[in-house]
Order: C-alpha cells, then structure tokens, then sequence
C-alpha cells in the first residue's frame, strides 16, 4: 500500500534531472576554465613580449647615453630618430620597439649638458582606430526612432483628432 508518498519511479526522475543539471553545470565551468586560460595564456604573451621590448629599449638608450644622444643610422635594427630641439635647445630621440602587432613601446629621450631626461616611455597603438556605425541607432532627430519605427503605425485603428465617443 502507498500512503502518499513519493514512489520509486519520482525519485528516480529526480535523480537524473539533478544529475543531468550537475552535467550541465561541469561542462559550463569546463567551458569557462578553457576560456580563462586562454586569456591567461594571451595576457602573459603580451607581459612577456612587453618586458622584451623594455629590454631592448633600455640597450638603446645606454648606447644613445654613450652617443650623447647623436646616432646616424640604424641602432639594434631600429631607426633612431634624432635632432635638435630648438625649443629645448637639446639633442632629442625617439625610437619605437615593437611589443605586438598593434603596440609599440614609445621612447622619446632629451639629452643636455647636464645628463639626459625621459620625456616619454609609453605603449602606444599602431592599429589605426575607426569608427563603427554599423548599428542603427537613434541620431537624435525628431520622429527618427532607429530601426525603422518611424514607418510604424501606432494608432491601433483610432481616429485621435476626433471627439467621437467622448462624453462630457
């Protein structure tokens, strides 16, 4: 006799939902592990190219220190940019180390009679940014809705400027 409680065959469907959902639940955290170790794994490329190219950059600037800033031609396969500056009245360079494809580490050095100064150490983009304007959005004009709403009838099958129907 069953008084009412639940039966063998309730207890079984609720066990394979609950372990049909732990599945669910392993394989979306599975899922996210790959991703984040990805993201990881890219991160740590770009420290470690960074740190490269801050490497490199720091060997230029001790053979521009031991130049005095003028350097003629190619410097650890890189152009050196160097002249003076009539506004600072001193020598500046400034040399680019490539970090990726679409950084570089910008440096930009002054040399006086009294030593030198770093006027920049900086990643900067090389990728050139442009704008997107691909979604159709809102442009701010009057009875312009975006996504076409402005060809929309939105009456509902009634006359507003009538006072038909309308009791004082």
């Amino acid at each position: 006799m069953n008084k009412g409680g639940m039966g063998v065959g309730s207890s079984s469907i609720m066990l394979i939902f609950a372990v049909l959902c732990l599945t669910v639940f392993s394989l979306i955290s599975l899922s996210v592990a790959g991703n984040d170790k990805a993201l990881a794994d890219a991160e740590a490329n770009l420290v470690t190219r960074y740190y490269e190219a801050d490497a490199l950059a720091e060997s230029v600037l001790a053979e521009l220190i031991r130049n005095g800033g003028d350097v003629q031609g190619p410097l650890y396969g890189m152009d050196i940019e160097s002249s003076w500056d009539w506004d600072l009245e001193a020598q500046v360079a400034a040399y680019r180390c490539t970090v990726s494809e679409v950084k570089d580490l910008y440096v930009r050095v002054v040399f006086t009679d009294d030593g030198y100064s770093v006027l920049a150490w900086k990643l900067v983009d090389t990728d050139e940014w442009t704008f997107d304007d691909s979604l159709n959005v809102w442009s701010g004009e009057e009875g312009d809705f975006g996504f076409g709403m402005m060809d929309m009838d939105f009456s509902f099958g009634i006359d507003w400027e009538s006072d038909e129907g309308i009791e004082d």
